[in-house]
């Protein structure tokens, strides 16, 4: 199974160490808002890329661009170390070598499922028999978009994108459609699908939690300005900013002052080392860095509200001296009364105070030691 799909990319005895793509200093503008401002970031062959970042972020755009729909303003993009769109050449999309699925999969609805995949194939190239096996599509080759659900369809376009043996396979949002259940398996069949093949993968989304699940790396767009480049554990525990912490996570910016190594806050000191001494930085605090304490051993707050979650309470909690209520998440399998996450109640919080993210006062900078995440 394994060199079937293998044999489906043209990707085959390169590494994750080598470049299949390289977007460098690039902008795109539509008159004078600059949709992908100035981004440069490189993917490794095989390597899976999510573009990730709210609506207006500009990875859609990126994408298109990579994919040759879209001209950019400046820079250049580099497929197999070839020039596709710079100073010196602008290489049509037809010509790049690429396969892309969009959001709504853009089949033919007159075509058949088979049709559809053999469709822009050269002639003598229409031995599409093994991919649509491997697919899972043997049982629906025959039928009409119309006839097929939603993570068939999604199948078929992947299969599209895949018969003419892409370099590289650009997806923008293509899970989005579908239900959480569906979303899930078809979204694993996928990527187990691509990882098979070693095809170089950028994958469009604006779900955080899809793209840590599915990324060997992010790259974190926000207002077109590339903001992180990085792994997902790099993301999650080292934002760069503070619109990186909360763009993973619900997250308490909480303000304090850098005092011999730590940063002293009201929930607590903060292990700080890159904060100097009685200068100002933000403790990203998350749910589960707080817990429920005893009140000789936490900090005293009141309850505003409470979400259950299945296997765990959101606590939020109104703490003296803190600008905005922080969440605390307590394990639903803690014994609690019935009514302790009522509103009004006193309950006392206790911090981890090893494991969080600094941040610099403006949001801007990352002041936490890299070091001490390491391990």
């Amino acid at each position: 199974m394994r060199g079937l799909a293998a044999s489906l990319s043209s990707n085959q005895g390169k590494t994750h160490s080598q470049t299949m793509l390289t977007v460098e200093a690039l902008s795109v503008h539509f008159g004078t808002t600059a949709a992908v401002d100035d981004v440069t970031l490189d993917v490794g062959c095989g390597e899976v890329v999510c573009l990730l970042g709210p609506s207006g972020s500009g990875k859609s755009t990126l994408l298109r661009a990579i994919a040759g729909v879209e001209r950019p303003t400046s820079g250049r993009i580099l497929i197999d170390d070839a020039e596709v769109a710079g100073p010196a050449a602008f290489v049509e999309p037809q010509q790049r070598q690429v396969g892309m699925v969009f959001q709504d999969y853009a089949l033919f609805p007159h075509l058949r499922a088979d049709a559809n995949i053999a469709f822009g194939l050269r002639r003598g190239e229409h031995a599409i028999e093994t991919l649509i096996e491997r697919i899972g599509l043997a049982s629906l080759a025959r039928k009409f978009p119309h006839e097929l659900s939603g993570g068939e369809r999604q199948r078929v376009a992947l299969a599209r994108a895949m018969a003419p043996k892409p370099r590289l396979l650009l997806m923008d949002e293509p899970f989005s459609s579908l239900d959480s259940r569906l979303r899930d398996d078809v979204r694993r069949h996928t990527l187990e699908f691509v990882r098979e093949s070693g095809t170089t993968t950028v994958i469009v989304t604006h779900d955080p939690d899809e793209a840590m699940r599915i990324a060997d790396r992010i790259a974190l767009l926000d207002h077109g300005h590339l903001v992180q480049f990085d792994t997902p554990e790099a993301l999650y525990a080292r934002p760069a900013s503070l619109f990186a912490a909360r763009f993973f996570s619900n997250v308490a910016a909480l303000p304090g002052v850098g005092r011999d190594g730590y940063l002293e806050t009201r929930l607590g000191r903060f292990t700080a080392p890159g904060v100097s001494q009685g200068a100002r930085a933000l403790a990203c605090i998350r749910p589960q860095h707080l817990k429920l304490a005893a009140a000789s051993a936490g900090v005293e707050g009141r309850v505003v509200a409470s979400e259950y979650r299945g296997d765990c309470h959101h606590v939020l909690v109104a703490v003296e001296g803190v600008d905005v209520p922080v969440t605390v998440c307590v394990a639903s399998t803690e014994r609690h009364r019935g009514d302790a996450f009522g509103a009004g109640t006193l309950v006392h919080l206790a911090a981890d105070t090893g494991a969080v993210p600094i941040i610099a006062e403006d949001g801007d900078t990352a002041l936490s030691d890299q070091e001490r995440y390491a391990n």
